[in-house]
């Protein structure tokens, strides 16, 4: 699986360490940054990571930041992205199983790195449920179409 990776400063560690455990695993890692721990802002990273899931250039993508909330927010914006927020196995399990979850979300400042290395198994490794959640999933479909006519609409 190619998997889009991305963080900033706070969750620079974690996305090193998860880096290291796909890899071992065998996956394709693309990494969209950070290099280091100087203080910076998610947006740019969430962007990358979300664009490369779009548009198809990666499988899935895992976000890393101190709570989790400005990747997700940010991820979220973008049509398809249906990135999720895990801070314990269960909701990483759901993000999969009723959501499609195609981006995985975590905060290192709120989940130990432990539990955010076995966040990530499960999240690659829970398949989509399918039925009534398909369901689900094309009315979001429905929202984004909305959501364009009223930005066409605006922006016309």
């Amino acid at each position: 699986m190619k998997i889009a990776l991305g963080a900033d400063h706070a969750g620079y560690r974690y996305k090193e360490a998860i880096k290291e455990k796909l890899q071992e695993a065998g996956h394709e890692v693309v990494d969209f940054g950070t290099s280091d721990e100087q203080p910076m802002g998610t947006a740019p990273f969430a962007q990358k990571v979300a664009r490369a899931v779009v548009l198809g250039e990666c499988d899935r993508g895992i976000l890393v930041c101190g709570t989790g909330g400005g990747m997700s927010v940010c991820a979220n914006r973008y049509p398809g992205v249906r990135a999720v927020l895990c801070f314990n196995e269960f909701t990483a399990k759901m993000a999969r199983a009723h959501n499609d979850a195609n981006i995985l979300v975590m905060g290192s400042r709120v989940t130990p790195l432990e539990e955010a290395l076995r966040f990530v198994d499960i999240f690659l490794n829970t398949p989509f449920d399918g039925g009534k959640y398909a369901e689900r999933l094309r009315y979001l479909e429905e929202v984004e179409k909305d959501v364009f006519q009223l930005l066409k609409e605006k922006f016309s």
